[in-house]
């Protein structure tokens, strides 16, 4: 077991900025993630296996866009630009959901939203693990990753009260996203600062032999790993429509994404420090057999109080795990080489997304929501094995 002093570094200013804008960008895309599916499948007449494809594919697009991105910001030696761009190409997508009368302009809002979330990612990670003291990096990312969730359940939260007051007007709600959204550009343009640019000799694709042999063994474990968790945990709409399904009232839905968000947001920092303390693995463990007891709780519920337990405890398991896979990839890679090593992660990432979401899409409409979930589990329990072989 590792164990860490105590440290006296404090989080750099940086760090609370991009934990700002992750917070005013995540509370405008999670007002409208948590109204989209119901939006695809009650007013568009969408099917589960339409909103796994455009899930899966609009991640896939983020994590393969993010690589790329990292690649770039070694390359140039900055981040910033690419942080603007990614974030600023997200806000002016927002006003296309309330605009769209098909699943088709939707996809293509969706798609252009998650290309912005895409270029900004890996530079702004790798921006993080440039001004993160080594000491407390763990909480560094835990802490923006917090903050980032705190957004996700303001928005949700805001998407409840506005359905109320336009009597369930999806179209009405969805155009308060965009206020949000612009705060956020606003804080990278006056808030950001970053190190003196250490710019690589030449641009060399991600892809490259020359690259990828240049990272250790224990990085790709990470991305290994990384890819059993995104088998394991397809896209949160299908959290929204097992809550419709049993029950909830189209006014309550984005309830869902709040209740996801509050436990999230709760575990991210205390399992981030936790990380710098011991074992990190140790931590990923706890965050998968979290995920488990959620797929089965989700599986077998029959009513509005169960589906809230399972995302609860799904919540958690975001919390105990996605800033502890961020902080691995920093800790496993070369300084210059960081944007490329989140981009890479990504993409392994995001085909395993695209696939876990269109699996999930088609198990629900020929099978069930049970069986779902149960393949969720099942997925979760080959990546806890995974991780048992790699402790010994």
């Amino acid at each position: 077991m590792k164990l860490i002093g105590k440290s006296s570094a404090a989080i750099p200013r940086t760090v609370w900025t991009l934990g700002f804008v992750s917070l005013f960008m995540d509370m405008s895309s999670e007002l409208v993630h948590s109204l989209l599916p119901v939006l695809l499948v009650t007013t568009l007449g969408a099917s589960a296996l339409t909103v796994g494809i455009i899930e899966g594919v609009a991640e896939m697009t983020v994590l393969i866009t993010k690589m790329f991105s990292g690649a770039i910001s070694d390359f140039i030696g900055r981040r910033k630009g690419l942080v603007l761009l990614g974030y600023g190409m997200a806000a002016l997508t927002k006003p296309l959901f309330p605009l769209a009368n098909s699943v088709a302009t939707v996809f293509t809002a969706r798609l252009l939203d998650r290309i912005g979330k895409g270029i900004r990612g890996a530079p702004r990670d790798a921006l993080m693990a440039d001004i993160s003291p080594p000491e407390i990096r763990g909480a560094c990312f835990g802490l923006r990753q917090a903050m980032d969730t705190v957004g996700a359940v303001l928005g949700p939260l805001l998407a409840i009260v506005l359905m109320i007051l336009f009597s369930n007007d999806i179209k009405q709600v969805l155009w308060a996203a965009v206020v949000p959204a612009f705060i956020a550009v606003l804080l990278i343009v006056i808030g950001i600062d970053e190190p003196s640019a250490t710019a690589s000799r030449s641009f060399r694709s991600p892809l490259q032999w020359t690259v990828l042999k240049s990272f250790p063994r224990k990085y790709w474990w990470v991305v290994i790993v990384g890819m059993m968790f995104s088998l394991a945990r397809f896209s949160e709409a299908f959290l929204i429509l097992r809550a419709q399904q049993v029950g909830l009232a189209l006014s309550w839905i984005p309830l869902v994404l709040v209740v996801m968000s509050v436990t999230y947001a709760m575990s991210a920092y205390p399992a981030g420090a936790l990380s710098d303390r011991v074992n990190r693995s140790t931590v990923l463990m706890a965050g998968l057999l979290i995920l488990i007891i959620a797929d089965l709780t989700l599986a077998q519920a029959g009513s509005v109080a169960a589906v809230l337990l399972g995302v609860a405890l799904w919540g958690l398991h975001m919390g105990l795990t996605q800033g502890i896979l961020a902080t691995l990839i920093a800790d496993t890679t070369p300084p210059a080489l960081k944007g490329t090593a989140f981009g890479l992660f990504s993409l392994a990432s995001g085909v395993c997304m695209l696939l876990a979401s269109v699996v999930a899409g088609w198990l629900w409409d020929h099978h069930g929501a049970q069986f779902t979930f149960y393949a969720g589990a099942a997925f979760s329990i080959a990546a806890m094995v995974l991780l048992m072989v790699q402790k010994q």
